[in-house]
């Protein structure tokens, strides 16, 4: 690994956070999506917005869990040193 030393954030990249959180919100929208009336689909001009909103949720967590795992954070091992004054 070109020198590299430390470990990745893992769990702790800010990017597996917002992820997880995608995730949630994009579920939660998918099933509503699924068991709302078909009244409350024809409010929004026959669009069905809380799917296509919780897909377009899934598909941005999965972007970025992709991104964390191609692109990890790396976490050095030993703490930078301090410039003496």
């Amino acid at each position: 690994m070109s020198g590299r030393s430390g470990h990745t954030a893992g769990a702790f990249d800010i990017r597996t956070v917002i992820a997880l959180l995608f995730v949630i919100y994009g579920a939660v929208l998918v099933v509503v999506s699924l068991v709302q009336p078909h009244t409350e689909v024809d409010k929004s001009a026959g669009v069905n917005i809380n799917l296509w909103a919780g897909v377009g949720m899934l598909v941005f967590a999965a972007v970025f869990i992709a991104w964390a795992r191609l692109r990890p954070i790396r976490v050095p091992d030993e703490p930078a040193e301090t410039a003496e004054q």
